[in-house]
């Protein structure tokens, strides 16, 4: 496991970002537009402000929502050649995409807080103006 961290990450939700980082390595080598894909938003933050403001929801909510949204700007080849670099592990392209997808929600969950647009009160995500 490698300490290297994104931009407005902590460590607090993804404790391995070079999955992510060897991503972006070999997306690189594709497409530019392949690594501007997987990185945050503007339109992220604001989706995330938006979830948050309309009603709390559990850290796996938050999570799985957030999933979501990443899974289609994932490529599943590169997420698949990533996780198995990076980490070891044959994932098929699907779960590599989840994986993938899974480590950007935590990044924009972590930024989030950064950012004060989330804290963690118990079981609850509520937005702290």
């Amino acid at each position: 496991m490698n300490n290297r961290k994104p931009m407005f990450a902590d460590g607090t939700i993804v404790r391995d970002y070079e999955p992510l980082f060897k991503y972006w390595e070999l997306a690189r080598k594709i497409s530019e537009d392949l690594v501007s894909k997987a990185m945050l938003t503007n339109e992220d933050f604001n989706y995330l402000r938006n979830l948050v403001e309309h009603g709390g929801m559990s850290l796996i909510e938050l999570m799985n929502v957030l999933k979501y949204r990443f899974r289609s700007r994932v490529d599943g080849r590169v997420a698949k050649e990533a996780v198995r670099l990076a980490r070891g592990i044959e994932l098929d392209e699907e779960n590599a995409r989840d994986y993938i997808a899974g480590i950007l929600a935590g990044w924009l969950i972590e930024a989030g807080r950064l950012w004060r647009i989330i804290e963690f009160k118990g079981a609850r995500l509520p937005l702290t103006n």
